[in-house]
């Protein structure tokens, strides 16, 4: 499972693992984990960079529509794992 760390709004580092990557709408999405192993609280990150950007800059979705309609992607791409 791949590994990335983001620089978190007080300058500390969180480290997440990538569950599944998709693109909807022309937009980047990943659901990822905090842990690599065992269950643990799953989130919907979406890339807002632009062109210009040096690196990807990412947020948490937390708009039910696009949360649900990208839940369900994930949901279909992931057979063995429930999304509420």
């Amino acid at each position: 499972m791949e590994k990335i760390t983001f620089a978190g709004n007080d300058g500390d580092n969180i480290d997440f693992y990538v569950i599944e990557k998709t693109t909807l709408g022309g937009v980047d999405y990943m659901l990822v984990t905090e842990s690599e192993d065992g269950d643990s609280d799953a989130y919907v990150l979406k890339d807002v960079s632009s062109s210009t950007d040096s690196e990807g800059i990412y947020e948490i979705v937390d708009d039910e529509t696009e949360l649900d309609a990208v839940g369900q992607v994930f949901a279909q791409l992931l057979d063995d794992i429930e999304i509420q």
